[in-house]
Protein backbone atom coordinates (compact mmCIF):
# COMPACT_ATOMS: atom_id res chain seq x y z
CA UNK A 1 0.00 0.00 0.00
CA UNK A 2 1.72 3.04 -1.08
CA UNK A 3 1.63 6.54 1.37
CA UNK A 4 0.57 8.81 -1.06
CA UNK A 5 -2.66 10.30 -1.85
CA UNK A 6 -2.62 9.59 -5.40
CA UNK A 7 -4.15 11.93 -8.34
CA UNK A 8 -6.15 11.26 -11.49
CA UNK A 9 -6.10 14.28 -13.45
CA UNK A 10 -9.29 14.98 -15.17
CA UNK A 11 -9.20 13.75 -19.00
CA UNK A 12 -9.97 15.35 -22.19
CA UNK A 13 -12.09 13.41 -24.37
CA UNK A 14 -11.20 10.79 -26.73
CA UNK A 15 -10.33 12.41 -30.80
CA UNK A 16 -12.73 10.89 -33.65
CA UNK A 17 -10.67 9.76 -36.34
CA UNK A 18 -11.77 11.21 -39.98
CA UNK A 19 -10.96 7.88 -41.58
CA UNK A 20 -10.26 10.20 -44.82
CA UNK A 21 -9.12 8.75 -48.01
CA UNK A 22 -5.40 7.26 -47.59
CA UNK A 23 -5.59 7.98 -44.13
CA UNK A 24 -4.00 5.50 -42.22
CA UNK A 25 -6.81 4.56 -39.67
CA UNK A 26 -8.86 3.89 -42.76
CA UNK A 27 -6.37 1.24 -44.32
CA UNK A 28 -6.30 -0.76 -40.98
CA UNK A 29 -10.24 -1.03 -40.57
CA UNK A 30 -10.65 -2.41 -44.16
CA UNK A 31 -7.82 -4.65 -43.35
CA UNK A 32 -9.56 -5.61 -40.26
CA UNK A 33 -13.26 -5.61 -41.75
CA UNK A 34 -12.16 -8.59 -44.41
CA UNK A 35 -10.14 -10.43 -41.66
CA UNK A 36 -13.28 -10.53 -39.09
CA UNK A 37 -15.57 -11.60 -41.90
CA UNK A 38 -12.86 -14.16 -43.38
CA UNK A 39 -13.22 -16.67 -40.60
CA UNK A 40 -16.33 -17.83 -37.83
CA UNK A 41 -15.59 -17.93 -34.38
CA UNK A 42 -17.07 -19.83 -31.48
CA UNK A 43 -17.67 -17.94 -28.52
CA UNK A 44 -17.38 -19.49 -25.19
CA UNK A 45 -19.00 -17.90 -21.61
CA UNK A 46 -16.62 -16.72 -19.76
CA UNK A 47 -16.59 -17.68 -16.09
CA UNK A 48 -14.50 -17.62 -13.11
CA UNK A 49 -11.74 -15.95 -16.21
CA UNK A 50 -12.28 -19.78 -17.51
CA UNK A 51 -14.07 -20.36 -21.18
CA UNK A 52 -17.53 -22.43 -20.42
CA UNK A 53 -19.31 -23.90 -23.44
CA UNK A 54 -22.65 -25.15 -23.20
CA UNK A 55 -23.43 -26.66 -26.37
CA UNK A 56 -26.55 -24.42 -26.51
CA UNK A 57 -25.76 -22.15 -29.65
CA UNK A 58 -26.76 -19.02 -30.85
CA UNK A 59 -25.86 -17.36 -34.47
CA UNK A 60 -23.81 -14.05 -34.79
CA UNK A 61 -24.91 -12.99 -38.16
CA UNK A 62 -24.61 -9.68 -39.97
CA UNK A 63 -27.50 -7.82 -40.49
CA UNK A 64 -26.57 -5.99 -43.55
CA UNK A 65 -25.64 -9.73 -44.79
CA UNK A 66 -28.34 -11.80 -43.39
CA UNK A 67 -26.95 -14.90 -44.72
CA UNK A 68 -23.50 -15.06 -43.32
CA UNK A 69 -22.70 -15.83 -40.03
CA UNK A 70 -19.94 -14.08 -38.23
CA UNK A 71 -19.55 -17.05 -35.66
CA UNK A 72 -21.72 -19.16 -33.10
CA UNK A 73 -22.16 -18.31 -29.12
CA UNK A 74 -22.74 -20.67 -26.07
CA UNK A 75 -25.88 -19.89 -24.64
CA UNK A 76 -25.83 -19.64 -20.37
CA UNK A 77 -28.89 -21.46 -18.46
CA UNK A 78 -29.63 -21.50 -15.02
CA UNK A 79 -26.44 -23.65 -14.05
CA UNK A 80 -24.17 -21.63 -15.36
CA UNK A 81 -25.94 -18.41 -13.85
CA UNK A 82 -25.17 -19.76 -10.63
CA UNK A 83 -21.46 -20.36 -11.50
CA UNK A 84 -21.23 -17.02 -12.43
CA UNK A 85 -22.96 -16.05 -8.97
CA UNK A 86 -20.13 -18.13 -7.11
CA UNK A 87 -17.33 -17.04 -9.15
CA UNK A 88 -18.33 -13.39 -8.71
CA UNK A 89 -18.80 -13.91 -4.83
CA UNK A 90 -15.65 -15.91 -4.58
CA UNK A 91 -13.48 -12.99 -6.52
CA UNK A 92 -15.66 -9.98 -5.05
CA UNK A 93 -13.24 -9.91 -1.32
CA UNK A 94 -10.30 -9.31 -2.99
CA UNK A 95 -11.38 -7.54 -5.74
CA UNK A 96 -12.87 -5.02 -3.26
CA UNK A 97 -9.36 -4.83 -0.93
CA UNK A 98 -7.72 -3.98 -4.19
CA UNK A 99 -6.08 -0.26 -3.68
CA UNK A 100 -8.21 1.57 -5.80
CA UNK A 101 -5.80 3.10 -7.99
CA UNK A 102 -4.87 -0.67 -9.25
CA UNK A 103 -8.72 -0.73 -10.22
CA UNK A 104 -8.66 2.47 -12.12
CA UNK A 105 -5.06 1.27 -13.20
CA UNK A 106 -6.80 -1.80 -14.50
CA UNK A 107 -9.46 0.46 -17.18
CA UNK A 108 -7.27 2.80 -17.87
CA UNK A 109 -4.82 0.56 -19.49
CA UNK A 110 -8.29 -0.56 -20.90
CA UNK A 111 -8.92 2.81 -22.72
CA UNK A 112 -4.95 2.97 -23.89
CA UNK A 113 -5.18 -0.41 -25.22
CA UNK A 114 -8.51 0.42 -27.33
CA UNK A 115 -7.10 3.27 -28.26
CA UNK A 116 -4.49 2.32 -29.87
CA UNK A 117 -4.29 -1.31 -30.64
CA UNK A 118 -7.55 -2.60 -30.26
CA UNK A 119 -8.92 0.14 -31.86
CA UNK A 120 -9.60 -1.86 -35.60
CA UNK A 121 -10.98 -4.60 -33.64
CA UNK A 122 -13.96 -3.58 -32.07
CA UNK A 123 -14.76 -0.59 -34.43
CA UNK A 124 -15.00 -3.54 -37.05
CA UNK A 125 -16.72 -6.00 -34.64
CA UNK A 126 -19.22 -3.07 -34.24
CA UNK A 127 -19.26 -2.46 -37.88
CA UNK A 128 -20.66 -5.99 -38.43
CA UNK A 129 -22.34 -7.16 -36.09
CA UNK A 130 -24.53 -3.49 -35.22
CA UNK A 131 -24.23 -2.75 -38.96
CA UNK A 132 -22.89 0.79 -38.06
CA UNK A 133 -20.72 2.98 -40.45
CA UNK A 134 -17.56 3.69 -39.76
CA UNK A 135 -18.01 7.26 -38.29
CA UNK A 136 -21.18 5.71 -35.77
CA UNK A 137 -18.93 2.72 -34.88
CA UNK A 138 -15.82 5.11 -33.99
CA UNK A 139 -18.04 7.47 -31.74
CA UNK A 140 -19.14 4.88 -30.05
CA UNK A 141 -17.36 1.45 -29.72
CA UNK A 142 -14.06 3.33 -29.60
CA UNK A 143 -14.42 7.10 -28.25
CA UNK A 144 -16.77 7.06 -26.04
CA UNK A 145 -16.06 3.42 -24.27
CA UNK A 146 -12.64 4.88 -24.19
CA UNK A 147 -13.91 8.15 -22.42
CA UNK A 148 -16.08 5.99 -19.68
CA UNK A 149 -13.09 4.53 -18.74
CA UNK A 150 -10.47 7.00 -18.40
CA UNK A 151 -13.76 9.59 -17.00
CA UNK A 152 -14.94 6.87 -14.79
CA UNK A 153 -11.59 6.59 -13.67
CA UNK A 154 -11.46 10.47 -12.70
CA UNK A 155 -14.69 10.51 -11.17
CA UNK A 156 -13.88 8.12 -8.90
CA UNK A 157 -11.49 10.15 -7.06
CA UNK A 158 -14.03 12.57 -7.11
CA UNK A 159 -16.30 9.97 -5.12
CA UNK A 160 -13.45 9.06 -2.49
CA UNK A 161 -12.32 12.66 -1.96
CA UNK A 162 -15.55 13.70 -0.89
CA UNK A 163 -15.12 13.47 3.28
CA UNK A 164 -17.14 14.60 6.32
CA UNK A 165 -15.77 17.59 8.43
CA UNK A 166 -14.09 16.28 11.74
CA UNK A 167 -13.96 19.17 14.51
CA UNK A 168 -12.23 18.79 18.12
CA UNK A 169 -11.20 15.72 19.14
CA UNK A 170 -13.51 13.81 16.51
CA UNK A 171 -11.70 12.85 13.40
CA UNK A 172 -14.60 11.88 11.24
CA UNK A 173 -14.12 9.90 7.64
CA UNK A 174 -16.25 8.27 4.71
CA UNK A 175 -15.33 4.69 3.11
CA UNK A 176 -17.22 4.33 0.03
CA UNK A 177 -17.30 0.61 0.16
CA UNK A 178 -18.89 -1.66 -2.92
CA UNK A 179 -22.15 -3.14 -2.62
CA UNK A 180 -22.73 -6.22 -0.89
CA UNK A 181 -23.21 -9.43 -3.64
CA UNK A 182 -22.78 -8.88 -7.18
CA UNK A 183 -24.43 -6.53 -9.86
CA UNK A 184 -26.16 -7.74 -12.68
CA UNK A 185 -25.43 -5.75 -16.00
CA UNK A 186 -28.09 -6.11 -18.85
CA UNK A 187 -26.40 -4.57 -21.78
CA UNK A 188 -28.29 -2.97 -25.49
CA UNK A 189 -27.53 -4.16 -28.51
CA UNK A 190 -27.37 -0.70 -30.13
CA UNK A 191 -24.56 1.05 -28.62
CA UNK A 192 -20.80 -1.20 -27.94
CA UNK A 193 -19.55 2.07 -25.66
CA UNK A 194 -22.62 1.11 -23.38
CA UNK A 195 -22.12 -2.80 -23.36
CA UNK A 196 -18.76 -1.94 -22.33
CA UNK A 197 -19.91 0.85 -19.43
CA UNK A 198 -22.51 -1.04 -17.41
CA UNK A 199 -20.23 -4.05 -16.13
CA UNK A 200 -17.04 -1.82 -16.01
CA UNK A 201 -18.44 0.99 -14.47
CA UNK A 202 -19.53 -1.29 -11.02
CA UNK A 203 -16.45 -3.19 -11.33
CA UNK A 204 -14.64 -0.18 -11.18
CA UNK A 205 -16.09 0.50 -8.26
CA UNK A 206 -15.19 -2.66 -6.85
CA UNK A 207 -18.03 -4.82 -6.99
CA UNK A 208 -18.02 -7.83 -8.93
CA UNK A 209 -20.09 -8.42 -11.88
CA UNK A 210 -22.26 -10.81 -14.20
CA UNK A 211 -23.04 -9.58 -18.16
CA UNK A 212 -25.44 -10.46 -19.93
CA UNK A 213 -25.20 -8.86 -23.03
CA UNK A 214 -28.07 -8.85 -25.91
CA UNK A 215 -28.29 -11.74 -27.83
CA UNK A 216 -27.66 -9.41 -31.36
CA UNK A 217 -24.87 -7.99 -29.95
CA UNK A 218 -23.05 -10.60 -28.67
CA UNK A 219 -20.08 -10.63 -31.25
CA UNK A 220 -19.01 -7.13 -30.41
CA UNK A 221 -19.50 -7.72 -26.75
CA UNK A 222 -16.78 -10.78 -26.89
CA UNK A 223 -14.38 -8.62 -28.65
CA UNK A 224 -14.82 -6.46 -25.11
CA UNK A 225 -14.82 -9.34 -22.69
CA UNK A 226 -11.48 -9.82 -24.57
CA UNK A 227 -10.26 -6.24 -23.89
CA UNK A 228 -11.14 -6.55 -20.22
CA UNK A 229 -8.85 -9.49 -19.87
CA UNK A 230 -6.39 -8.27 -21.89
CA UNK A 231 -6.15 -5.02 -19.26
CA UNK A 232 -5.89 -7.23 -16.74
CA UNK A 233 -9.03 -7.66 -14.69
CA UNK A 234 -8.88 -10.51 -12.29
CA UNK A 235 -10.59 -13.73 -12.48
CA UNK A 236 -14.22 -13.64 -11.54
CA UNK A 237 -14.59 -9.70 -11.85
CA UNK A 238 -16.92 -9.91 -14.95
CA UNK A 239 -18.58 -13.02 -15.62
CA UNK A 240 -19.92 -12.64 -19.54
CA UNK A 241 -22.97 -15.06 -19.61
CA UNK A 242 -24.90 -14.38 -22.86
CA UNK A 243 -28.29 -16.20 -23.46
CA UNK A 244 -32.00 -15.56 -23.93
CA UNK A 245 -33.36 -12.73 -21.07
CA UNK A 246 -35.34 -15.19 -19.28
CA UNK A 247 -33.13 -18.01 -18.97
CA UNK A 248 -30.28 -15.74 -17.65
CA UNK A 249 -32.31 -13.49 -15.79
CA UNK A 250 -34.42 -15.46 -13.52
CA UNK A 251 -31.57 -17.22 -11.56
CA UNK A 252 -29.81 -13.75 -11.70
CA UNK A 253 -32.86 -11.68 -10.13
CA UNK A 254 -33.91 -13.89 -7.88
CA UNK A 255 -30.60 -14.78 -6.10
CA UNK A 256 -30.49 -13.68 -2.86
CA UNK A 257 -26.69 -12.11 -3.27
CA UNK A 258 -28.41 -9.69 -6.28
CA UNK A 259 -26.79 -6.03 -5.14
CA UNK A 260 -27.48 -4.32 -8.13
CA UNK A 261 -29.04 -3.74 -11.44
CA UNK A 262 -27.31 -2.27 -14.30
CA UNK A 263 -29.38 -2.07 -17.33
CA UNK A 264 -30.21 -0.65 -20.74
CA UNK A 265 -33.09 -1.82 -22.88
CA UNK A 266 -36.58 -1.50 -23.01
CA UNK A 267 -39.08 -0.49 -20.74
CA UNK A 268 -41.26 -3.41 -20.58
CA UNK A 269 -38.37 -5.64 -19.82
CA UNK A 270 -36.77 -3.33 -16.97
CA UNK A 271 -40.33 -2.96 -15.77
CA UNK A 272 -40.88 -6.20 -14.92
CA UNK A 273 -36.85 -6.67 -13.98
CA UNK A 274 -38.09 -4.04 -11.23
CA UNK A 275 -41.38 -6.15 -11.04
CA UNK A 276 -39.44 -9.46 -10.26
CA UNK A 277 -36.92 -7.37 -7.21
CA UNK A 278 -40.22 -6.23 -5.71
CA UNK A 279 -41.58 -9.78 -5.37
CA UNK A 280 -38.61 -10.99 -3.74
CA UNK A 281 -37.11 -8.45 -1.35
CA UNK A 282 -37.60 -10.46 1.69
CA UNK A 283 -34.93 -12.91 -0.06
CA UNK A 284 -32.43 -10.43 -0.64
CA UNK A 285 -29.29 -9.81 2.22
CA UNK A 286 -29.24 -6.01 0.76
CA UNK A 287 -31.76 -3.77 -0.79
CA UNK A 288 -30.59 -4.06 -4.67
CA UNK A 289 -29.60 -0.62 -6.29
CA UNK A 290 -31.68 -0.48 -9.72
CA UNK A 291 -30.44 1.44 -12.03
CA UNK A 292 -31.82 1.61 -15.46
CA UNK A 293 -31.94 3.77 -19.09
CA UNK A 294 -34.90 2.43 -21.28
CA UNK A 295 -37.00 3.44 -23.95
CA UNK A 296 -37.41 7.25 -25.82
CA UNK A 297 -39.55 9.36 -28.20
CA UNK A 298 -37.27 11.73 -28.47
CA UNK A 299 -38.50 14.77 -30.28
CA UNK A 300 -37.60 18.09 -31.60
CA UNK A 301 -40.15 21.16 -31.54
CA UNK A 302 -39.18 23.91 -33.54
CA UNK A 303 -40.38 27.36 -33.08
CA UNK A 304 -40.64 29.73 -36.16
CA UNK A 305 -38.13 31.88 -36.00
CA UNK A 306 -35.45 28.74 -36.25
CA UNK A 307 -33.28 28.48 -39.63
CA UNK A 308 -34.63 26.02 -41.19
CA UNK A 309 -31.05 24.93 -42.53
CA UNK A 310 -30.57 23.76 -39.58
CA UNK A 311 -33.90 22.02 -38.58
CA UNK A 312 -32.72 19.98 -41.53
CA UNK A 313 -29.86 18.88 -40.67
CA UNK A 314 -30.95 18.16 -36.94
CA UNK A 315 -34.28 16.07 -38.30
CA UNK A 316 -32.22 13.85 -40.87
CA UNK A 317 -29.14 13.33 -38.60
CA UNK A 318 -31.02 13.12 -35.57
CA UNK A 319 -33.73 10.99 -37.11
CA UNK A 320 -31.82 8.30 -39.73
CA UNK A 321 -28.21 8.23 -38.41
CA UNK A 322 -27.72 4.67 -37.15
CA UNK A 323 -31.03 3.60 -38.65
CA UNK A 324 -32.96 5.41 -35.79
CA UNK A 325 -32.33 2.68 -33.36
CA UNK A 326 -30.98 5.41 -30.55
CA UNK A 327 -32.70 5.62 -27.72
CA UNK A 328 -31.77 9.89 -28.04
CA UNK A 329 -33.08 9.42 -31.89
CA UNK A 330 -35.35 12.45 -33.27
CA UNK A 331 -38.95 10.45 -33.86
CA UNK A 332 -41.39 13.25 -33.55
CA UNK A 333 -41.12 16.43 -34.92
CA UNK A 334 -43.20 19.41 -34.29
CA UNK A 335 -43.06 22.03 -37.24
CA UNK A 336 -44.75 25.40 -37.80
CA UNK A 337 -47.14 25.44 -40.83
CA UNK A 338 -44.95 28.56 -42.39
CA UNK A 339 -41.51 27.28 -42.30
CA UNK A 340 -43.08 23.40 -43.43
CA UNK A 341 -44.80 24.83 -46.57
CA UNK A 342 -42.36 27.39 -47.18
CA UNK A 343 -39.67 24.42 -48.45
CA UNK A 344 -38.33 22.57 -45.48
CA UNK A 345 -41.21 19.86 -46.34
CA UNK A 346 -40.10 19.59 -50.04
CA UNK A 347 -36.19 19.84 -48.73
CA UNK A 348 -36.64 17.05 -46.13
CA UNK A 349 -37.94 14.73 -48.22
CA UNK A 350 -35.70 15.00 -51.37
CA UNK A 351 -33.16 14.81 -48.64
CA UNK A 352 -34.34 11.56 -46.95
CA UNK A 353 -35.05 10.06 -50.71
CA UNK A 354 -31.59 10.73 -52.08
CA UNK A 355 -29.98 8.98 -48.59
CA UNK A 356 -27.07 5.88 -49.39
CA UNK A 357 -28.17 2.97 -47.78
CA UNK A 358 -26.11 -0.09 -47.39
CA UNK A 359 -23.17 -1.94 -46.07
CA UNK A 360 -21.05 -0.11 -43.94
CA UNK A 361 -17.59 -1.55 -45.84
CA UNK A 362 -19.05 0.99 -48.41
CA UNK A 363 -18.19 4.20 -46.79
CA UNK A 364 -20.13 6.31 -49.01
CA UNK A 365 -23.15 4.85 -47.44
CA UNK A 366 -25.21 7.19 -44.66
CA UNK A 367 -27.04 4.59 -43.52
CA UNK A 368 -27.60 0.55 -43.10
CA UNK A 369 -29.75 -2.59 -41.61
CA UNK A 370 -31.52 -2.57 -38.55
CA UNK A 371 -30.21 -4.84 -36.73
CA UNK A 372 -32.65 -8.24 -36.80
CA UNK A 373 -35.72 -9.75 -38.46
CA UNK A 374 -37.56 -9.04 -35.18
CA UNK A 375 -36.90 -5.17 -35.26
CA UNK A 376 -37.18 -5.61 -39.08
CA UNK A 377 -40.72 -6.68 -38.50
CA UNK A 378 -41.80 -4.17 -36.10
CA UNK A 379 -40.52 -1.65 -37.84
CA UNK A 380 -42.49 -2.26 -41.20
CA UNK A 381 -45.85 -2.91 -39.07
CA UNK A 382 -45.83 1.27 -37.68
CA UNK A 383 -45.06 2.15 -41.31
CA UNK A 384 -47.94 -0.35 -43.05
CA UNK A 385 -49.97 1.06 -40.40
CA UNK A 386 -49.26 4.95 -41.65
CA UNK A 387 -50.10 3.61 -45.45
CA UNK A 388 -53.53 2.53 -44.22
CA UNK A 389 -54.43 5.06 -41.46
CA UNK A 390 -56.50 7.76 -42.40
CA UNK A 391 -54.78 9.67 -40.12
CA UNK A 392 -51.12 9.58 -41.56
CA UNK A 393 -49.45 9.75 -44.68
CA UNK A 394 -46.04 8.95 -45.43
CA UNK A 395 -44.08 11.46 -47.39
CA UNK A 396 -40.98 9.86 -48.10
CA UNK A 397 -39.35 6.10 -47.47
CA UNK A 398 -41.87 3.76 -46.76
CA UNK A 399 -40.18 0.96 -48.63
CA UNK A 400 -38.42 -2.34 -47.05
CA UNK A 401 -36.50 -5.31 -48.19
CA UNK A 402 -35.25 -8.11 -46.09
CA UNK A 403 -34.24 -10.17 -48.87
CA UNK A 404 -30.34 -10.09 -48.44
CA UNK A 405 -30.17 -7.85 -45.44
CA UNK A 406 -32.69 -6.02 -42.91
CA UNK A 407 -33.04 -3.13 -45.11
CA UNK A 408 -36.19 -0.04 -44.25
CA UNK A 409 -35.64 2.80 -46.26
CA UNK A 410 -35.83 6.06 -43.75
CA UNK A 411 -39.38 7.36 -43.70
CA UNK A 412 -41.50 10.25 -43.07
CA UNK A 413 -44.56 9.78 -41.76
CA UNK A 414 -46.78 13.40 -41.82
CA UNK A 415 -49.34 13.04 -38.97
CA UNK A 416 -52.88 14.47 -39.40
CA UNK A 417 -53.62 13.73 -35.21
CA UNK A 418 -51.18 14.94 -32.33
CA UNK A 419 -52.39 11.89 -30.82
CA UNK A 420 -51.55 9.40 -33.55
CA UNK A 421 -49.47 6.40 -32.54
CA UNK A 422 -46.48 6.65 -34.01
CA UNK A 423 -46.25 10.39 -32.46
CA UNK A 424 -46.42 8.53 -29.11
CA UNK A 425 -45.12 4.90 -29.14
CA UNK A 426 -41.20 3.81 -29.62
CA UNK A 427 -40.24 2.94 -33.06
CA UNK A 428 -36.64 1.95 -32.78
CA UNK A 429 -36.20 2.44 -36.31
CA UNK A 430 -35.54 5.06 -39.21
CA UNK A 431 -38.53 6.20 -39.13
CA UNK A 432 -39.67 10.12 -38.01
CA UNK A 433 -43.04 11.43 -37.51
CA UNK A 434 -43.94 15.07 -38.07
CA UNK A 435 -46.62 16.76 -37.13
CA UNK A 436 -47.48 20.72 -38.85
CA UNK A 437 -48.75 23.39 -36.40
CA UNK A 438 -50.22 26.59 -36.90
CA UNK A 439 -47.37 29.53 -36.51
CA UNK A 440 -49.02 30.65 -33.42
CA UNK A 441 -49.96 27.92 -31.45
CA UNK A 442 -46.28 27.44 -30.45
CA UNK A 443 -47.08 27.25 -26.63
CA UNK A 444 -49.73 24.68 -27.10
CA UNK A 445 -48.01 22.47 -29.20
CA UNK A 446 -45.06 22.79 -26.17
CA UNK A 447 -47.40 21.47 -24.23
CA UNK A 448 -48.59 19.17 -26.50
CA UNK A 449 -45.22 17.63 -26.50
CA UNK A 450 -44.89 17.95 -23.15
CA UNK A 451 -48.30 15.51 -22.76
CA UNK A 452 -47.86 13.39 -26.03
CA UNK A 453 -45.48 10.53 -24.66
CA UNK A 454 -45.44 8.53 -21.43
CA UNK A 455 -41.10 8.93 -22.26
CA UNK A 456 -38.74 11.75 -21.19
CA UNK A 457 -35.12 10.62 -22.52
CA UNK A 458 -34.22 14.27 -24.64
CA UNK A 459 -35.23 16.03 -26.56
CA UNK A 460 -34.58 19.90 -28.91
CA UNK A 461 -35.98 23.36 -29.39
CA UNK A 462 -34.97 25.37 -32.39
CA UNK A 463 -35.82 28.58 -32.02
CA UNK A 464 -33.60 32.12 -32.49
CA UNK A 465 -36.16 34.41 -30.52
CA UNK A 466 -34.83 34.01 -26.91
CA UNK A 467 -38.18 33.87 -25.71
CA UNK A 468 -39.18 30.73 -26.97
CA UNK A 469 -36.17 28.82 -25.77
CA UNK A 470 -37.23 29.97 -22.03
CA UNK A 471 -40.65 28.83 -22.67
CA UNK A 472 -39.88 25.95 -23.83
CA UNK A 473 -37.36 25.32 -21.23
CA UNK A 474 -40.09 25.81 -18.45
CA UNK A 475 -42.79 23.95 -20.20
CA UNK A 476 -40.64 20.84 -21.03
CA UNK A 477 -39.15 20.92 -17.79
CA UNK A 478 -39.48 17.09 -17.23
CA UNK A 479 -40.02 15.98 -21.19
CA UNK A 480 -36.55 15.33 -21.09
CA UNK A 481 -33.47 14.55 -18.99
CA UNK A 482 -31.19 15.42 -22.27
CA UNK A 483 -32.40 18.81 -23.43
CA UNK A 484 -30.90 20.74 -26.43
CA UNK A 485 -31.60 24.31 -27.50
CA UNK A 486 -30.47 24.38 -31.23
CA UNK A 487 -29.37 21.38 -31.98
CA UNK A 488 -30.02 17.44 -32.80
CA UNK A 489 -31.01 15.18 -29.58
CA UNK A 490 -28.54 12.77 -29.91
CA UNK A 491 -24.96 12.23 -29.42
CA UNK A 492 -24.20 13.14 -25.62
CA UNK A 493 -20.69 13.37 -25.11
CA UNK A 494 -19.20 11.75 -21.53
CA UNK A 495 -17.68 13.91 -19.41
CA UNK A 496 -19.66 17.13 -21.46
CA UNK A 497 -23.86 15.60 -21.29
CA UNK A 498 -24.17 13.18 -18.65
CA UNK A 499 -27.17 10.96 -20.07
CA UNK A 500 -30.42 9.74 -18.83
CA UNK A 501 -34.32 10.34 -18.77
CA UNK A 502 -36.66 9.76 -16.54
CA UNK A 503 -40.88 9.04 -16.85
CA UNK A 504 -40.83 5.90 -18.82
CA UNK A 505 -37.01 6.14 -19.89
CA UNK A 506 -35.75 5.10 -16.98
CA UNK A 507 -34.04 6.29 -13.66
CA UNK A 508 -32.47 9.06 -14.81
CA UNK A 509 -28.69 8.30 -12.79
CA UNK A 510 -26.87 9.90 -15.72
CA UNK A 511 -24.03 7.45 -17.44
CA UNK A 512 -21.13 9.22 -17.61
CA UNK A 513 -20.62 11.24 -14.87
CA UNK A 514 -20.10 10.22 -11.03
CA UNK A 515 -23.80 10.38 -10.11
CA UNK A 516 -23.85 7.05 -12.16
CA UNK A 517 -20.72 5.81 -10.33
CA UNK A 518 -22.19 7.03 -6.83
CA UNK A 519 -24.78 4.29 -7.00
CA UNK A 520 -22.58 1.52 -7.21
CA UNK A 521 -21.05 2.09 -3.47
CA UNK A 522 -22.40 1.92 0.13
CA UNK A 523 -20.48 4.44 2.17
CA UNK A 524 -19.59 3.91 5.68
CA UNK A 525 -19.51 6.80 8.21
CA UNK A 526 -16.51 6.50 10.50
CA UNK A 527 -16.00 8.25 13.69
CA UNK A 528 -13.00 8.47 15.88
CA UNK A 529 -12.59 9.96 19.12
CA UNK A 530 -8.95 11.32 19.72
CA UNK A 531 -9.96 12.10 23.67
CA UNK A 532 -12.85 9.76 24.78
CA UNK A 533 -14.43 11.07 27.91
CA UNK A 534 -13.71 9.35 31.48
CA UNK A 535 -16.82 10.63 33.05
CA UNK A 536 -20.45 9.86 32.01
CA UNK A 537 -21.71 13.07 34.36
CA UNK A 538 -22.14 16.26 32.22
CA UNK A 539 -21.62 20.11 33.00
CA UNK A 540 -25.23 21.03 33.77
CA UNK A 541 -25.78 18.19 36.32
CA UNK A 542 -23.04 19.91 38.32
CA UNK A 543 -25.88 22.66 40.14
CA UNK A 544 -29.51 21.82 40.88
Amino acid sequence: MGNSLYKIEKPSNEPIYPYSPGSIEKREIKEKLKELTGKQIEIPLIIGGKEVKTGDLGKCIIPHENSKILGQYHKAGKKEVEMAVEAALKASKAWRETPWEHRASIFKRAAELLSNSWRSTINAACMLCQSKTIFQAEIDSACELIDFFRFNSYYLTEIYREQPTSTGAVYNRMEYRPLEGFVFAVTPFNFASIAGNLPAAPALMGNAVLWKPASSAVYTTHWIMKLFQEAGIPDGVINFIPGSGGTVGEPALTNPNLAGIHFTGSTATFQHMWRTVGDNITNYKTYPRIVGETGGKDFIVVHPSANAKEVHTALIRGAFEYQGQKCSAASRAYIPEGMWNGGLKDHLIETTEELKMGSPEDFRNFLTAVIDQTAFNTIVKYIEHAKESPLAEIIAGGKYDDSKGYFIRPTIILAKDPDYKSLKEEIFGPVLTVFVYKDNEYEETLKLCDKTSPYALTGAIFAKERDAIIKAEKTLTFAAGNFYINDKPTGAVVGQQPFGGSRASGTNDKAGSKSNLQRWVSPRTIKENLDPPTDYRYLFMQEK
